[in-house]
């Protein structure tokens, strides 16, 4: 289960190609690569256990990195694209790397960190030319293309997106294994989606993120190719589907929004037929939305909810959704329980924090105060996210405790309203938060990207607010409604919703970190 088997039985197969240029890595070309990497890590003294950062955007020597790291033992901590250069600066300072490598497309972040960061040994560019940095291709290029003779298992190390504040660094603990060793969790992936030689993985996400970064990875230990989309767009991403006859992928729900508010005719111009599972996370996906992805694609859609943290997954697919729309499936590791305000688990149906126990354990690196707030005093741990549980045990999420709104004494969770709002046909995009209220302490806010600016105004304000009360009680109803020509989400679909909260709250300070 590694590229390097794949390589000696399939070489010339393409292992990765990227989705607008068609450049292609074999799986010769990609072993090669990876070697001459973790030939460069041994030659730089880096050992197991030792690290290295990755600045990159999606190109086709991100994966051949990542495997390098992987074959010599090393963590690879993956950073956002997006971030700023103290907030790349505190990553690569708090994981402890020791090679820091970055693309050139983030030259102007990345060259502010050419000096500094004392633990640091290497700086290489990618790519091109970055003032301060050693070229990647060319370090690479003088080293042996053999196996380093002492290979051992590496892992990732990445860190929140921090949507809800300062980043948290995930630092599992080295297997020791052999760099091909199978796994549970290899064996889960291949029963769930039929992954295997003969997938065709199209990749719309940045790479940077768990879930693209680990499922892009695991079609490489299972011998098939994953195409990578440069940069997400709704229509190139039917395009690519229809290009290279995908036939399994991985999305999140504002992915599924954008390729829905296409017009029809451009919908109906692509032939997705050969999609036959398609993946979806990292956020509550809206009932309406859910099943008009089931109506265009047909019964393929699959969803999971976990986190970067590992402490437990659930799995649901299309026909379990469809008997229970809304939720996020049953567990298959770690056992769910639904926890009240006083610590107490809550009756079936009713909400609150979603705890597991008995799955995987996880710290946050160099913060042990938030490692701590994470556990409960029975040792169960949590995300952070409230859900509820039905009685055949599936999980429904409700929203992200850190951005409930509390109004009067009463707790809102705003996905409710969020759900409602991104299906009138006006609006591309919507944030929900609280803002100040000198009576109630806080009252509902909307924050809208509409489909058209030039919509943006008083009539469509109260357009919207009247179509939320037509579906929702007054209670959680946006009071007031606010337009944004774009808002500020990350490329993996989270939204930055602190960011806003911050406009009403009169906090100016960056909060990604």
């Amino acid at each position: 289960m590694h590229p390097f088997l794949h390589a000696e039985k399939t070489p010339d197969r393409p292992a990765i190609i990227m989705a607008s240029t068609g450049k292609t890595l074999t799986y010769r070309q990609l072993e090669d690569l990876s070697n001459q990497g973790a030939q460069l890590f041994r030659k730089l003294g880096l050992k197991t256990g030792d690290g290295i950062a990755i600045f990159m955007d999606n190109n086709e020597l991100f994966l051949p990195i990542c495997w390098a790291a992987q074959r010599a033992g090393l963590y690879y901590t993956c950073i956002s694209s997006r971030l700023t250069a103290p907030e790349v600066e505190y990553i690569v300072g708090d994981c402890g790397a020791k090679v820091f490598i970055a693309s050139n497309a983030l030259a102007s972040v990345a060259r502010e960190l050419a000096t500094g960061l004392p633990k640091l040994e290497k700086r290489y560019a990618v790519g091109g030319d970055i003032a301060g940095f050693e070229s990647w291709e060319s370090a690479t290029a003088s080293m042996p293309t053999e196996r380093i003779t002492d290979e051992t298992s590496g892992a990732d190390m990445l860190y929140s997106s921090g949507t809800t504040g300062r980043p948290k660094g995930v630092r599992p603990a080295l297997s020791g294994e052999a760099i091909d060793a199978n796994s549970p969790m290899l064996a889960l992936l291949a029963m769930l989606y039929g992954f295997n030689e003969e997938s065709i993985y199209l990749s719309p996400a940045p790479l940077y993120h768990a879930a693209p970064l680990r499922y892009n990875m695991v079609i490489h230990r299972m011998g098939g190719t994953t195409v990578i989309m440069e940069h997400f767009d709704a229509e190139e991403a039917l395009k690519f589907i229809e290009r290279y006859k995908a036939n399994c992928s991985q999305w999140v729900p504002t992915m599924f929004v954008r390729m829905l508010k296409l017009p029809e005719e451009v919908r109906q111009k692509y032939d997705v037929s050969s999609m036959k599972c398609a993946i979806h996370a990292a956020a509550p996906c809206p009932v309406d939305v859910k099943h008009q992805m089931i109506d265009w694609w047909g019964p393929i859609i699959n969803e999971y909810y976990g986190g970067t943290e590992g402490n437990g997954i659930c799995v649901i697919n299309t026909e379990e959704w469809l008997a229970h729309p809304g939720s996020v499936g049953k567990t298959l590791m770690g056992e769910i329980h639904i926890v009240g305000e006083d610590g107490n688990e809550v009756p079936i149906g009713e909400e609150g924090t979603v705890y597991f126990a008995g799955g995987n354990d996880f710290e946050y690196h160099n913060d042990p105060e938030k490692t701590k707030e994470s556990y409960n005093d029975k040792g169960w741990s949590t995300l952070g996210d409230v859900g509820r549980l039905d009685e055949d045990g599936f999980l429904y999420l409700t929203d992200r405790k850190a951005f409930m709104i509390i109004s009067g004494g009463v707790n809102i969770y705003p996905q409710e309203a969020e759900n409602v709002l991104i299906g009138h046909p006006k609006v591309m995009d919507v944030a929900v938060i609280g803002v100040p209220n000198e009576d109630f302490g806080e009252e509902v806010k909307a924050v809208v990207q509409p489909m058209e600016w030039r919509d943006a105004g008083p009539d469509l304000a109260e357009e919207l607010m009247a179509y939320a009360k037509d579906n929702l009680s007054a209670i959680k109803c946006p009071r007031s409604i606010d337009f944004d020509e774009e808002l500020p989400r990350h490329p993996t679909g989270k939204l930055y919703k602190r960011l806003i909260r911050d406009r009403y709250w009169g906090k100016k300070e960056s909060k990604i970190v």
